[in-house]
């Protein structure tokens, strides 16, 4: 069963509430060089929501972006019940294994946490308790869907619909206790994505996913700003300004481009050559044993900044305790790099 203390359709509320306003939190600020906006020929001055078309695509701005523009889909119902289904399978595709409990397990995976003292182990029984909720609420969706479709109306105060929010809610609230599949932080925002689809005009769904898009493209430009900086006097590293800059603009245009647009045979190739030259970067010859040590650290820091735009760009969401951790990996190595020249 469900649990009853997060019923009812004011909860709902007041979590899409929330989300609208964390969506408007401004996020780290962005290094201009880094930065690839796309806004040649366009006002600079665009309000949030304007279209423009460029070089043949069609945008929308958002919070310093011009960003893929998707047409709403007319088909409301339909609309709701795919992205409730993709939204569903996209959080368990980021997100540690083994917490894709399906939803006829709930009960189960309930009984498991609620008796389980150990800390740790409470918190893989939490991350699997949110997948079998989520699973639950996406399933119940799809039968209201077909009900709906065969011309049983269900209304929002049908028991269906409640357990429906109700699993939605607490797999949201649980959510925080599920790990990334790289074993960092978090993504708890992406097991609110269902739940928003269920509460909000699919109109609006898509203005949130347009400022979520825009934070992830800043969190980007942001790393690449750091890695850019942080080589910027470095011996042997002087190549590598190119691949950073080429890798941030494939990840922020895969970012904005869902699978189904034609678009990603061109996006996703680029992108997947642009990373593989970044995470292939090797300096140029060390001629001493500090340039050597300085060349391997190196090296390692900028194949985690490859891989922590990559995870930024495939969850389409912001990973700010990761990259606070990243940044102090990188004036660590900074500060090394200038002790060494000291010395």
């Amino acid at each position: 069963m469900v649990n009853p203390a997060i019923h009812g359709g004011r909860a709902a509320s007041n979590f899409i509430s929330q989300a609208k306003e964390r969506s408007l939190e401004p996020m780290v600020s962005v290094n201009s060089e880094a930065s690839d906006k796309n806004t040649d020929g366009v006002d600079v001055g665009a309000v949030n929501g304007a279209v423009h078309t460029i070089d043949g695509k069609d945008c929308v701005y958002y919070d310093g972006y011009w960003i893929r523009n998707y047409e709403v889909p007319k088909n409301e119902a339909a609309a709701r019940r795919e992205l409730i289904d993709q939204l569903t399978k996209r959080v368990f595709h980021h997100t540690e294994s083994g917490i894709n409990t399906p939803g006829y397990n709930l009960d189960d995976a309930r009984h498991a946490f609620e008796n389980e003292a150990q800390e740790a182990r409470k918190r893989v029984n939490a991350a699997m308790l949110a997948g079998a909720l989520l699973n639950r609420g996406s399933d119940i969706f799809t039968m209201i869907f077909e009900l709906n479709k065969r011309g049983i109306e269900i209304t929002k105060s049908n028991e269906l619909m409640l357990e429906c929010e109700s699993c939605f809610l607490e797999a949201f609230d649980l959510g925080k206790h599920v790990k990334h599949y790289s074993g960092e932080e978090g993504l708890d925002e992406l097991w609110g994505e269902p739940l928003k689809v269920f509460s909000m005009p699919i109109a609006d769904f898509y203005e949130s996913r347009y400022i979520k898009i825009a934070q992830t493209m800043a969190a980007i430009d942001a790393v690449a700003a750091r890695m850019l900086e942080t080589f910027l006097s470095v011996r042997g590293f002087e190549n590598l300004h190119d691949s950073v800059l080429a890798y941030s603009k494939a990840a922020k245009l895969e970012s904005e481009t869902i699978k189904s647009d034609p678009a990603i045979f061109e996006v996703w190739p680029d992108f997947v050559v642009t990373g593989d030259k970044l995470a292939a970067f090797e300096p140029k010859r060390a001629m001493t044993k500090e340039d050597r040590a300085i060349s391997v650290q190196g090296v390692k820091l900028v194949r985690e900044g490859k891989r922590l735009i990559e995870w930024t760009a495939f969850a389409r969401v912001p990973m700010p305790k990761t990259t606070e951790k990243y940044f102090h990996g990188c004036a660590a190595f900074k500060n090394a790099v200038e002790a060494a020249r000291a010395a």
